[in-house]
């Protein structure tokens, strides 16, 4: 997911602090629920805490309050962590989230208390021309001035994130999705979220049809789901660029060939292998990309790598995150999200291409059938689970790199053996 403009007013009218929504359990959930909740709280460039903050509250109809049984950390909240936004403290991270709906609005008519339930990270009102026609990630009702809203995230709205032991859901009928009950698969539809649908996404935009070949640039999560995707769609070989060994071994591991862009150039390593340009190609790198020696940012090599590395009429797709400003890009035009790159050869090519972020409603439902159906089983990206208190030190070790952590789930009310709804 992405942020891209000023923050904007809540539109959902608030209730007064007393009113019972007309819920019968209301007041018994709130109780239970108490004043105060541990939350992942922004503190400024690299630096997170784990603080107690005010416990969420019904304030419109159309709310549910999910006590959260998994909430992920992903490579677009260390672009706040890092203070490349205009992210301020006090924020409570988490855009990727599921849990347990403990309290409905009387507005609410789908959801139930004791549901599972996982949330897209887009949050979207199901009532303007976007979401009428499925662009969930470019409602225009939810975030004033800008189309798009998320949890926990600069920008997109005043919505707080679910790396938090209770989050608040607005227009929960629409935005949730059910999962069956219990904790079977609990790590894998946590990807429901975000990066399943995103990879997917990604071969989407590109123009993706089976039997094609795909290289696919990043291996992080996102990356790695797209692939994944690819592999499961049917794609005749799909490559993956990245130049950390344990993600290029993930890549290898579920049947795709790995290329490490800092052996060579890796449009030559691709066409070479695969006897020409391919077909599609993903760019899940974004605008903090780097050039071959891995440390000296190059917003645009990317971008210009898809273009080169495919075929004429053929598709990119580009999930990865650009912004329209980057206090600390290495160039004053990249400082103001003006990318330089290789439009001509785009034209003389006849590529199409498809960017932005993912409206995650228009494939999560059939992403969990086939995790339900045994067919997909995304958390391979998983390297650690952890608890609330622990998520400062993860922060820093997933934004170094270090010690294997590439997808972080955190269990913000303790493991889910011993997670209960009241």
């Amino acid at each position: 997911m992405s942020s891209q403009a000023p923050n904007g007013a809540d539109i959902v009218p608030l209730l007064d602090p007393d009113h019972d929504p007309g819920n019968s359990e209301h007041q018994t959930a709130t109780a239970n629920m108490g004043d105060k909740m541990k939350a992942v709280h922004y503190e400024g460039p690299f630096k997170v805490s784990v603080r107690e903050v005010e416990t969420p509250r019904i304030q419109h109809p159309d709310d549910v309050i999910v006590k959260v049984t998994t909430a992920a950390i992903c490579g677009s909240d260390l672009h706040m962590y890092q203070g490349r936004t205009a992210a301020e403290a006090g924020l409570v991270f988490g855009h990727e989230n599921m849990g347990i709906v403990l309290e409905t609005g009387s507005g609410v008519t789908i959801l139930e208390k004791g549901d599972r339930i996982v949330l897209p990270f887009n949050v979207a009102d199901g009532r303007c021309r976007n979401c009428e026609e499925g662009r969930t990630a470019f409602c225009t009702g939810v975030n004033p001035g800008f189309a798009g809203g998320a949890y926990g995230y600069v920008a997109m709205g005043p919505y707080q994130g679910g790396q938090a032991q209770y989050l608040r859901v607005p227009f929960a009928d629409f935005n949730a999705l059910k999962l069956p009950k219990g904790t079977e698969h609990e790590a894998d539809f946590a990807l429901l979220a975000d990066i399943f649908p995103t990879g997917w996404h990604g071969l989407n935009l590109s123009g993706f049809q089976s039997g094609e070949t795909v290289a696919v640039f990043g291996a992080g999560p996102v990356g790695l789901m797209s692939a994944y995707s690819g592999i499961l769609r049917g794609a005749s070989k799909v490559f993956v660029v990245d130049t950390v060994p344990e993600r290029l071994e993930q890549a290898e591991k579920i049947g795709c060939i790995p290329i490490d862009f800092k052996r060579s150039d890796p449009v030559e390593q691709i066409i070479k292998i695969n006897g020409g340009m391919v077909d599609r190609a993903v760019d899940a790198v974004g605008y903090q990309a780097v050039d071959a020696s891995g440390s000296k940012e190059k917003p645009n090599i990317v971008l210009d790598q898809l273009i080169m590395v495919t075929r004429p009429t053929g598709g990119l797709g580009i999930p990865g995150l650009y912004v329209p400003a980057d206090p600390g890009a290495p160039d004053e035009q990249s400082k103001k999200g003006q990318i330089l790159i290789s439009f001509g050869k785009l034209f003389e090519k006849g590529l199409s291409l498809g960017t932005g972020q993912c409206n995650v409603k228009a494939y999560n439902r059939y992403l969990r059938d086939l995790i339900v159906s045994g067919k997909a089983k995304p958390s391979f990206v998983v390297s650690h689970e952890i608890d609330i208190e622990d998520a400062s030190v993860a922060y820093e070790k997933f934004d170094k790199r270090i010690e294997g952590y590439t997808k972080v789930l955190i269990h913000p009310n303790g493991p889910l053996d011993k997670f209960t709804t009241s």
